[in-house]
């Protein structure tokens, strides 16, 4: 074995506080295991914005007492230096968390600051919330959030005004990172660290306040039914107090998914964005005719949705559907304010903002970003994150916009509408726009650095047949994602994202801003593009694109009803012999042939491919505007 790694291992099983671990990179080291010691200390496991995250395991690449405890040294270190002398912990459910949290609070008093722990495993949320509520100097919460079963993590809050940024009870940002880190790395000796059993665990009084706060959210509450999973974490018990102090009637719960379970058994990823991670709670709602899904991921500071569509059944929405239907809802409710995304987030937000008159903030990816705008109003993130109510907590809980949500669903049912009919309401306004994401899972970080690196020398100039208009490099010092935005031509607003995420080293493009033809339609490009080869169906992709963006169309002064039901028929099925080919997006035709288009299209079976009108006295225009506004009343009753 080598020499240097068989020193490096021999050094920290001296160092490491727990027997476990010790014995078994003990073991490791006597059966001359390269492979597993080499992998195993790979480096210190990397301290960044998100704070630590990485598999349960022994040595220095891993989550374990040894890690954490070195990690707790170096932010005590951090504190000391800018005067802060208190603390709050909390910790989730997984595997290692309360051992960590216990080795935590010693290091903590150990060095004599003010130590508070929550009660028990809570939802992240209560943890940023107690931060503001205790008035402490920086919160710790131990969670892996949505990360496979074998994580862990350490996430890090600050309480006031740090290194001259204003935190307020949100996670730390970069410079931050960098300097706990750089005290972590200087931790030599975990086992000459002071120990301390001085802390006060709270009792439920906090979890109390923070439910009391958030039901105010629900102040109209009515019968609906709604099923919810916490996805084997946290949230069940906070969430049910929530909704029952709002005056709700009882969660409908995915009962094999209500409790706490760190192995997560019934889903291959605990994250509700995976596909077929919602099965069962999708189930549970068609057996008991609910009205609405609503999904936490393990520590509940995130919140997905699913709705009954019409059109498809059961389905969950995107975060952009989400963040709009929140933000839609908020802002018709606000008179001021501030609504903000980040830069992977559907542009919809803006327009929204911009209808309301209200201010609006792009930031960059990561909602540590988005805590830090002042008196936000909401503020969302498209991987399920949203800032509902920023005085109470200044970070994305997914119990309030859970229960903003339902009340939402429940004030729109008093009216005969739905969600999608909501949803519906911004498009008309500010037409469809669609989003798809597209992950890349890779092994190495270098891997995706290098990848952006080529992107960067040799920019593309067509991507799946569309012309690239620009390319815009925001690579920022700050963050340590790094973006390429690629805007196709204006013919086809769309815009592409790459970024580099640090915790699941994953690639990721953002499709967005398809064009508004229609929501079938775009939704099918999306989907579309995500999943195609583009080398070999470029070509095939460039012509159904083509194909369902066209205005079919004829305008002759002398169109019969035939002619008009012949072009209907086309539109609806452009090539009878290959039904693969889609339909067109719009028929168009003159006021008096709208009704006939109409009642063909329903007849075939075309519900939903719409009837433009040539309205407004085309095409001179040369009319009164009576005449005009008689002509576009005329076509819309007849069905445009």
């Amino acid at each position: 074995m080598d020499q240097k790694l068989a020193a490096e291992v021999s050094a920290w099983i001296a160092d490491d506080p727990d027997p476990k671990t010790a014995a078994q990179l003990q073991s490791w080291l006597a059966a001359g295991n390269e492979v597993e010691l080499r992998k195993n200390f790979n480096g210190f496991l990397q301290f960044g914005t998100a704070g630590l995250r990485g598999p349960i395991g022994p040595g220095p690449s891993c989550m374990n007492n040894a890690v954490v405890g070195r990690t707790a040294a170096g932010l005590v270190a951090f504190m000391k230096e800018r005067g802060l002398t208190s603390v709050v912990i909390g910790r989730d459910a997984r595997h290692g968390s309360e051992t960590f949290t216990q080795t935590s609070a010693e290091i903590f008093s150990g060095a004599g600051m003010q130590v508070y722990v929550l009660p028990r495993p809570l939802p992240t949320p209560v943890l940023a919330f107690a931060v503001n509520e205790l008035g402490v100097d920086v919160g710790v919460m131990v969670t892996a959030s949505h990360n496979p079963p074998q994580d862990n993590g350490y996430k890090v809050y600050l309480g006031g005004t740090v290194d001259g940024i204003e935190y307020r009870g949100s996670q730390i940002i970069t410079p931050t990172d960098k300097s706990i880190s750089s005290q972590i790395d200087q931790v030599t000796s975990l086992k000459s660290q002071p120990r301390g059993t001085n802390w006060k665990v709270l009792d439920e009084e906090i979890v109390h306040k923070y439910t009391t706060r958030t039901a105010l959210l629900g102040p109209r509450p009515a019968d609906l039914k709604i099923v919810y999973t916490a996805m084997h974490g946290v949230g069940t018990k906070t969430l049910q107090q929530v909704f029952q102090k709002a005056g709700f009637a009882s969660l409908i719960l995915v009962d094999a998914q209500a409790e706490p379970d760190p192995d997560f058994p019934t889903v291959a990823f605990p994250n509700p964005e995976e596909p077929g991670a919602i099965d069962l709670a999708l189930e549970t709602a068609k057996a008991f005719g609910a009205d609405l899904v609503i999904a936490n991921d393990p520590d509940a500071d995130r919140c997905a949705a699913a709705i009954n569509d019409p059109r498809t059944g059961w389905r969950m929405l995107r975060g952009d559907e989400l963040g709009v239907v929140l933000g839609e809802s908020i802002a018709r409710n606000t008179n001021s304010g501030i609504l903000a995304n980040s830069i992977v987030s559907s542009s919809i937000l803006s327009k929204i903002a911009k209808h309301y008159n209200l201010d609006f903030t792009e930031t960059l990816t990561g909602f540590k970003y988005l805590a830090k705008i002042p008196n936000l109003t909401f503020g969302y993130e498209e991987a399920l994150g949203y800032c509902v109510d920023s005085q109470t907590v200044n970070d994305k809980d997914g119990l309030s916009a859970a229960l903003l949500l339902a009340q939402i669903a429940v004030d729109l049912k008093s009216q005969g509408k739905t969600i999608l009919d909501l949803l519906n309401e911004v498009w008309a306004r500010h037409g469809f726009h669609g989003t798809e994401q597209i992950s890349i899972r890779v092994n190495q970080l270098s891997d995706v650095t290098k990848l952006m690196s080529g992107l960067r020398a040799n920019p593309p100039q067509m991507i799946a047949g569309r012309v690239v208009e620009s390319i815009d490099d925001l690579e920022k010092p700050i963050c340590k994602h790094y973006f390429l935005l690629i805007s196709f031509e204006r013919r086809s607003p769309m815009s592409f994202y790459g970024l580099v995420d640090g915790s699941d080293i994953s690639l990721r493009n953002y499709l967005k801003q398809l064009p508004g033809v229609d929501q079938v339609g775009a939704e099918a490009r999306a989907a579309m593009l995500a999943t195609r080869s583009i080398k070999t169906t470029s070509k095939a992709w460039a012509i159904d694109t083509a194909i369902s963006m066209v205005d079919l169309t004829t305008l002759e002064g002398a169109d019969t009803p035939g002619k008009v039901q012949a072009l209907c028929s086309k539109a609806f099925r452009p090539d009878p012999t290959d039904l693969t080919v889609p339909r067109v997006g719009a028929v168009c035709v003159y006021n008096d042939m709208v009704g006939i288009a109409r009642q063909h299209l329903d007849s075939i079976g075309a519900h939903e491919l719409p009837v433009a009108a040539v309205s407004t006295a085309f095409p001179s225009g040369r009319a009164s505007m009576a005449v005009k506004l008689q002509d576009t009343e005329d076509a819309i009753v007849a069905g445009a």
